[in-house]
């Protein structure tokens, strides 16, 4: 288990909203959203004629998110009606026939995958709420099975034992709401077997590691909520030992284990405990020692490796995120196919979506900052490539900007890296408003180059876009992540006001139309940087983001209580008079007389990672004081906006807020 992974996703996953509470409750006593026409009197300010609607970068696509069957006998894709509705279909490759066989309804699919030749699985929660079910179909349709109908839980797939394609293991927290647990179960019937229990409440398992047989190899402890330990068995009549032990600050978990050896206790683990960046070294679990370093880059975090099961699970390819993504090929076979992509689809980027099992067809989705995606099927037999989707036809290559990748040095002496995309009028000598967009997270998360809709949106009123991997981003190694330790509303601001002094610079920027827009931590941000620097911005929008601190960690949901030692140290320490100081400093809800820019606030009523109490508190203060703050709250939506209709209004009423305020 990664311990900087499970701190990164605290703002995307640990504000509790009790299941209990429904849409009524939260509607009565939540009367501070903006009517529907003061929301269209705000999208009606962007009054441009335009290449591109913002239903052009927002709407589905028609078909998307395709799979093979293992046989390779189907394709599974997503399909949208009229409606906006994204049901499942499966298409006989042979006939052409396709099948529906799962219809989304009122509550959204949020993923689907294959389970076996037979059958397909997919999760669906209530409104955002994220407590995930995980159900069952047959590929014509038959026998759909809720799994897991148990309320107030949420489960997570931990391996999906292709060798025994009627089970997969899971975890859910269903016995305890504060703790994981994996279970064995049955995808016909939903018959399931506990295969460990997790007892000690204070110092839980957080991690499991099965085999591709689905035994139970190792596991990662916690203790204190700021160390780890790993334990390994050698069989399962075994009893399980000690590896080794970490804190939260450093990497050593499992990635797989080393089947093509004749070392039975060999596996794959990333660690960053003799470098500063995450590498992939094989290690032996008995012996307790590195047995050779497989990869590693002196400037990025490795993000894994990639095996080809049918050949005795070879290496095909490790992979990373520099710049752009990267991925390094092993073994003889990926190599020729690695060739063969690139020469087929030249400097943009290209990732497996789906092979079969026999290897022999490969589904290879395509893309690039200009492109929002291309589906390929590579036939390796007829050694031909055949394109079945370009997902936005519309949206074409030539009429959108570049994301070009930068880095400039912190007042403080930190090369921070970054993204900037400009609209075409910059390059016509014209100094344009410029969009600074912090990512979420923040520890651990990072932005990547690539297609980005809003991004292009952007670009296409006539904005740019300012993208930074402040200090605690993930992908930089460890000395960078743990710079941002008790930086939030601090250095971390710092490095976005320095990325703005850099990008003013070069010349392209109207430095009195600069605002700033971020989502969960980039909300708080946001916030945070009108509260900080309110001369530099001339309006902000906060998405679903944290304004206060003190009610942020107490509205942390059961299984997170193990891992507030973690937090205290990383985040701040609610219960340390210096840091509660530091917190009240940078909770933008206590610090509302120092905003003097305008501000527009969106939230999901369901929100699980960010209380709705959130963005109410920093809009009720804000009116107190006479501000106009539009809000915009979605009572069927969590954390972020899933509904077709609610994304293209929120962009809707953004670019009428950015037109009324940058231009």
């Amino acid at each position: 288990m990664k311990k900087t992974f499970i701190l990164a996703l605290i703002l995307a996953m640990c504000v509790y909203l009790p299941a209990q509470t429904d849409t009524k409750s939260i509607m009565k006593r939540n009367a501070l959203p903006s009517s529907q026409e003061e929301l269209m009197e705000l999208s009606a300010c962007d009054t441009g004629n335009y290449t591109y609607s913002v239903e052009d970068y927002f709407q589905k696509p028609k078909q998307s998110t395709f799979r093979f069957s293992p046989d390779g006998k189907y394709i599974s894709y997503r399909e949208k009606d009229e409606n906006g509705k994204r049901h499942v279909y499966v298409k006989d490759i042979e006939t052409n026939k396709a099948t529906r066989v799962i219809e989304e309804k009122e509550e959204l699919i949020r993923n689907y995958l294959w389970a076996n030749n037979n059958r397909l699985i997919y999760v669906k929660d209530k409104g955002g709420n994220e407590n995930y079910h995980l159900f069952a179909v047959n590929l014509d349709g038959n026998n759909p099975v809720d799994l897991t109908p148990f309320e107030g839980v949420r489960v997570s797939i931990l391996n999906d034992l292709k060798d025994q394609s009627d089970e997969m293991i899971i975890s859910m927290n269903k016995d305890n709401v504060q703790v994981f647990e994996p279970y064995k179960i049955n995808i016909k019937t939903g018959e399931m077997v506990k295969l460990f229990e997790n007892k000690d409440l204070v110092n839980p398992i957080v991690g499991y590691d099965f085999d591709k047989d689905g035994d139970l190899r190792a596991y990662t402890q916690q203790v204190n909520g700021t160390n780890y330990i790993l334990y390994y068995r050698t069989a399962e009549d075994k009893p399980f030992e000690e590896v080794g032990q970490t804190d939260w600050m450093n990497d050593f978990y499992i990635l797989g284990f080393d089947y093509a050896s004749d070392n039975p206790n060999a596996a794959y683990v990333l660690s960053n405990l003799e470098s500063n960046t995450d590498e992939i070294v094989l290690y032996d679990m008995v012996a307790k020692k590195t047995l050779k370093t497989l990869f590693k880059n002196k400037n990025y975090d490795i993000g894994g490796l990639a095996r080809s099961r049918k050949r005795n699970y070879e290496i095909d390819y490790y992979y990373y995120t520099g710049e752009k993504s990267r991925i390094v090929p092993v073994s003889r076979t990926y190599k020729k196919l690695h060739r063969k992509f690139r020469k087929q689809f030249g400097d943009k980027e290209f990732l497996i979506a789906s092979k079969t099992d026999n290897e022999d067809k490969y589904l290879i989705y395509v893309t690039s900052d200009k492109l929002y995606g291309t589906y390929y099927i590579y036939d390796v037999n007829k050694n031909e490539f055949k394109k079945i989707m370009d997902l936005m036809p519309k949206l074409k290559e030539e009429d959108m900007a570049v994301m070009k990748p930068i880095h400039f040095t912190s007042r403080d002496g930190l090369i921070i890296h970054g993204y900037l995309t400009l609209p075409k009028e910059a390059a016509l000598g014209k100094k344009v408003p410029l969009i600074v967009n912090p990512h979420g997270g923040p520890y651990g998360i990072r932005d990547r180059w690539g297609f980005n809709p809003e991004v292009q949106l952007f670009a296409s009123r006539g904005y740019a876009t300012l993208q930074v991997n402040y200090r605690g981003s993930g992908g930089y190694g460890k000395a960078f992540y743990l710079a941002g330790n008790k930086q939030i509303g601090r250095k971390m601001l710092d490095d976005l006001e320095d990325g703005v002094s850099y990008v003013k610079s070069l010349g392209k920027i109207d430095k009195n139309k600069i605002t700033i827009y971020g989502g969960s931590y980039g909300g708080l941000a946001t916030l945070g940087s009108l509260v900080k620097t309110p001369d530099l911005y001339t309006c902000g929008v906060d998405y679903v983001g944290v304004s206060n601190l003190f009610t942020f960690f107490k509205s942390f949901p059961p299984y997170w209580k193990p891992f507030l030692a973690q937090i205290y140290e990383q985040w701040y320490n609610e219960t340390d008079s210096a840091d509660q100081k530091i917190m009240h400093e940078v909770s933008p809800a206590l610090n509302v007389d120092k905003i003097k820019k305008p501000l527009f606030v969106i939230q999901g009523a369901n929100d699980p990672r960010v209380n709705i109490e959130e963005s109410n508190q920093i809009v009720e203060n804000l009116r107190v004081r006479g501000f106009d703050v539009p809000y915009m709250v979605k009572y069927n939506e969590g954390h972020g906006f899933g509904h077709e209709e609610n994304r293209i209004e929120l962009y809707h009423c953004m670019m009428g807020f950015f037109a009324k305020h940058l231009k």
